[in-house]
């Protein structure tokens, strides 16, 4: 693997304008071609196997066009203190608001208050079902703002206006504003790391390459892979992400090659070779995490795992390419200025300086050492820390937040609390009961049937009222809504669902009938249970996966399940801060969250799918240093210094690039995407400075040469991939020969100077 990658890195570094015209050439191609596609899809979420979902497969069955596809907004109105909409006045008012609603070009209907029977019981409010022929995605913003005039007509009359509805809902989303805070962010942490605006802005720059090609193909493959605007948001998230740390760790070791006086081409050959060996195997671990969301069986889900899977590849590719080509363009540039200076004469005075400056003490190897002096109390203190943070997953609630969770100013929330107090806090999760009498139409009248089964739910503990049925012109299908007495997020609300599910079958035996209960809020529990049973198994398939491939690049069965280990109590203490802040409303105000709740369902799926795949990154840029020390002849002990003092720095500016990236969704006023990015930055947090950076050296400061141990027959049967680059050190620096590279060498190529390899270990004393 070492050899190879050296080889592509050495290539790619003298057919630098190949290579570069061959990334222009394929970013010109999909976004040209992107640009006539027709775009991503409108899919609508589904879940294939809850009883919700079959409940509206039966709808769309017996009920041909009424779908729910079109949007739908609803306007709430408020009567002034000690007034009912009612008042002569007050009703006209709706009325005209309700009439020039109905005008509109993409709307189908708009439902009068007063003839529909939505008037509150005290007078005070009331509301209008606006209908419209397209999708919510599809509705115009000269329609919203049609639907905003009209409200603005009935608050001239005194009235109180609030609007909701899927067709509020405008995609937003982070809409580019994240990414930008992010990019700013990370530019910023290169430039102090590598001391050099060219080292800080090559990253980026390939960064943005990569992200570029993947969102343009997503676009070109939206229509017919069926992927939704929504799909792109993880792929452009990650691959910014992963593609500005992946090329961050393949240019930190082209600097730490150049600085002990190596060629410009052999040290991008080494580079590649060694950090690009990384590289790849922290991308597989991603990918694995990623593809493996299939396990949970949500096509949605699975289709964003599998193009955000891309968009790791795509990064990968670009660092092992793109980086190396564009320091053959710039190969002193990136060089922080004292070396810049001596790296004009390779081998000089000044070139040997700066390559044992490498070797000095930095803070990494003084943290590396104060760990390895005390390796017992700092584990005890980590674990135990991460534990306590952890503790509050234990009462972790899962659900679907809706307009509840929005900012109070927000109309959507406004709407949402002046519905729950006109008509009760159930009023805005109604369960949708579906009746299919075709059973009791052989045997007994269906309308009977249907009426049995409306009295039944009626007369359950926490049902305020049973709408009457709509059947359909067959007259064996029914469907009906039943209001709960509690909001669609109470627990009493999940626990009524599940009265009604149990005591089904006997009801289901008197009538004849089959019945299904769905709608929103049945839905959202659905969804939450099911989320909750594939949980285990797609983490069973990740880390035992991701367990084995460590297991290859390492050669360690330890490591390995050392890595497992502190995945999971920094994945386990992250969802326990989402909790706090999200659920228990601890410190919500700092982060903007204004309303307290359930936790979105597919959160730990989001968390552990995501911060697996980053927290390997880690493990194996770190770790691998480490193995490369100790195959070299270190000490156990010294290698764990020796990775310190390579790694350290880049771990810590590629983790506080995550955080940035991840970070930047926490403004957003969208509550699902500010829950994404607390709890990704959290565990970004967690995982890279106190699992990585503190559990790690500890640990295996404790097990010595043990960490590094391999049965011998596991090691024959293992394939040799050579993560560390050991081959590279057995030959010769700065051969470029037609075997080396497959190609001959320019006739312009460098003759490197002689140098040390890579076998000749420098020794640490702890």
């Amino acid at each position: 693997m070492a050899g190879f990658l050296c080889r592509l890195g050495r290539l790619a570094f003298r057919r630098r304008w190949y290579v570069a015209l061959l990334w222009v050439g394929v970013l010109a191609c999909v976004g040209l071609s992107a640009l006539r596609a027709p775009g991503t899809s409108d899919e609508e979420f589904s879940m294939p196997g809850i009883e919700s979902q079959k409940a509206f497969d039966l709808i769309e069955e017996r009920f041909p066009g009424a779908a729910a596809d079109g949007a739908t907004a609803r306007l709430v109105f408020v009567a002034p203190d000690g007034q009912k909409v009612t008042a002569t006045e007050n009703k006209k008012a709706i009325e005209e608001t309700v009439d020039s609603l109905a005008d509109g070009s993409q709307v189908a209907g708009a439902a009068d208050p007063f003839t529909s029977r939505a008037v509150s019981e005290d007078g005070s409010t009331a509301y209008a079902t606006v209908t419209y022929k397209v999708k919510a995605a599809e509705v115009t913003d000269g329609s919203r703002t049609a639907l905003e005039q009209a409200a603005d007509h009935a608050r001239d009359a005194g009235l109180t206006v609030e609007a909701g509805g899927s067709a509020m809902d405008s995609g937003g989303g982070p809409g580019g504003v994240a990414e930008i805070i992010g990019v700013l962010v990370a530019a910023v942490v290169l430039l102090v790391t590598f001391g050099s605006l060219v080292a800080a802005g090559l990253p980026l720059l390939t960064a943005v390459i990569g992200v570029a090609v993947t969102m343009f193909t997503i676009t070109l493959l939206g229509d017919a892979l069926g992927l939704s605007t929504s799909t792109g948001t993880l792929a452009m998230m990650l691959g910014l992400a992963v593609g500005i740390d992946y090329a961050l760790f393949v240019v930190s070791r082209y600097r730490e090659e150049r600085a002990k006086g190596r060629d410009p081409q052999e040290a991008a050959g080494l580079a590649v070779g060694t950090a690009g060996s990384a590289v790849v195997f922290a991308g597989l671990t991603v990918v694995i995490a990623l593809a493996g969301l299939t396990v949970v069986g949500i096509p949605m889900l699975t289709k964003m795992g599998l193009t955000a899977a891309g968009a790791v590849v795509v990064a990968v590719l670009v660092a092992l390419t793109a980086v190396p080509a564009l320091l053959g363009f710039w190969p002193n540039a990136v060089l922080p200025r004292a070396v810049r200076k001596g790296a004009v004469r390779k081998g000089s005075e000044r070139g040997e300086k700066a390559g044992a400056r490498t070797s000095a003490d930095n803070l990494g190897t003084r943290w590396a050492r104060f760990v390895l002096r005390r390796p017992l109390p700092v584990l005890l203190l980590g674990v135990l820390g991460l534990g306590a943070l952890a503790l509050p997953m234990t009462g972790l609630q899962l659900g679907m937040p809706g307009d509840e969770a929005k900012p109070t100013s927000t109309t959507e929330r406004r709407a949402y609390d002046a519905l729950a107090e006109g008509f009760g806090p159930g009023f805005n999760g109604p369960l949708t009961i579906v009746v299919d009498a075709k059973g009791a139409a052989e045997a007994a009248d269906p309308k009977a049937a249907v009426t049995a089964i409306s009295q039944k739910i009626a007369d359950t503990k926490g049902i305020v009222s049973v709408a009457p049925p709509y059947f359909n012109k067959a007259g064996d299908t029914a469907v009906f809504s039943a209001t709960p007495s509690t909001s669609p997020t109470d627990e009493k609300t999940k626990t009524l669902v599940k009265t009604i599910r149990d005591e089904r079958p006997a009801t289901e035996s008197a009538t004849g009938a089959t019945f299904e209960v769905t709608g929103s809020t049945a839905l959202n529990i659905d969804i939450a249970e099911k989320v909750q049973a594939a949980l285990v198994p797609y983490l069973i398939t990740i880390v035992g996966l991701a367990v084995i491939l460590l297991l290859i690049v390492f050669r360690s069965v330890l490591v390995p399940l050392k890595a497992a280990v502190g995945f999971l109590l920094s994945v386990l203490a992250a969802l326990g801060a989402v909790v706090v802040v999200f659920q228990e409303g601890h410190a919500a105000s700092l982060f903007g969250v204004e309303q307290t709740g359930p936790i979105m369902s597919l959160m730990p799926i989001f968390l552990v799918g995501i911060v697996f795949g980053l927290a390997m990154d880690y493990e194996v840029f770190l770790v691998s240093r480490m193995r490369e020390s100790y195959v070299h002849g270190e000490t156990a002990m010294e290698a764990v210094v020796s990775g310190f003092r390579h790694s350290a720095r880049v771990v810590v500016a590629a983790a506080l690039i995550m955080i940035a990236v991840f970070a930047g969704f926490i403004g957003e006023s969208d509550s699902m995407i500010k829950m994404i990015g607390f709890g990704l930055a959290t565990a970004v947090l967690l995982d890279a400075f106190v699992v990585r950076m503190a559990l790690v050296p500890a640990v295996l400061g404790l097990l010595g040469d043990r960490a590094w141990w391999l049965p011998r027959r596991l090691d024959r049967i293992l394939p040799v991939v050579d993560v560390e680059g050991e081959a590279l050190s057995h030959r010769p620096s700065g051969v470029d020969t037609d075997t080396d590279t497959g190609i001959g060498a320019d006739a312009d190529a460098a003759v490197p100077a002689p140098v040390a390899t890579l076998d000749e270990p420098a020794k640490t004393r702890i």
